[in-house]
C-alpha cells in the first residue's frame, strides 16, 4: 500500500502526466478515491513554487551563458505560442483554464513556465495554477469514479 501511495505521489509530481496520471494509478491500485485525490493534488500543487523559483534562480545565475539563453528563449517561445492567446484574452483566468484542461501539455509545468514568460505575478500565478490543478484533479477523480 505504501508503495502505491508513493508511486501515486511521484507520478503526480512528474512532468509526464502530473495528477492526470497519478489519480488513475492510485485508483486502479486500490487507494480510496478521496485519498488518491489528496495525494495526487498535494504533489501536483508542489510543482508551481519549485518550478517558478527554479526558473528565477536559473535565469539569475545562468543567463550569462549563451547556450542557456538560447534554450531559455526557445522554451519561452514555445510556451508563449501554446498559451498566450487564452491568457492574453482572459488573463489569470485564462491561465487557470489552460492548466485545468486535462490534456497533455496543459498542466502545472507548462502553466508555470507560461506565467513566468508572460510576466504574471507570482501571487496571481500561484492562485490561478493552484485552482487549475485542483479543478483538473477533481475532473479526473470524478471520471475515474464514474468509470
Amino acid at each position: 500500500m505504501f508503495q502505491d501511495v508513493l508511486i501515486t505521489f511521484l507520478l503526480s509530481l512528474s512532468p509526464f502526466g502530473e495528477a492526470r496520471i497519478g489519480i488513475p494509478y492510485g485508483e486502479l491500485n486500490g487507494i480510496p478515491i478521496i485519498w488518491t485525490l489528496v495525494i495526487a493534488l498535494s504533489a501536483n500543487l508542489l510543482v508551481f513554487p519549485f518550478v517558478y523559483k527554479g526558473i528565477q534562480l536559473a535565469n539569475k545565475h545562468l543567463w550569462k551563458y549563451r547556450s542557456y539563453r538560447k534554450r531559455a528563449i526557445s522554451l519561452s517561445s514555445k510556451a508563449r505560442k501554446k498559451t498566450s492567446k487564452s491568457i492574453r484574452k482572459y488573463g489569470v483566468w485564462g491561465l487557470m483554464v489552460f492548466v485545468m484542461i486535462p490534456l497533455p501539455v496543459t498542466g502545472a509545468y507548462i502553466g508555470t513556465i507560461a506565467a513566468f514568460v508572460l510576466g504574471i505575478s507570482y501571487q496571481k500565478s500561484l492562485l490561478s495554477i493552484s485552482l487549475g490543478v485542483t479543478f483538473s484533479s477533481i475532473i479526473i477523480a470524478t471520471l475515474m469514479h464514474i468509470i
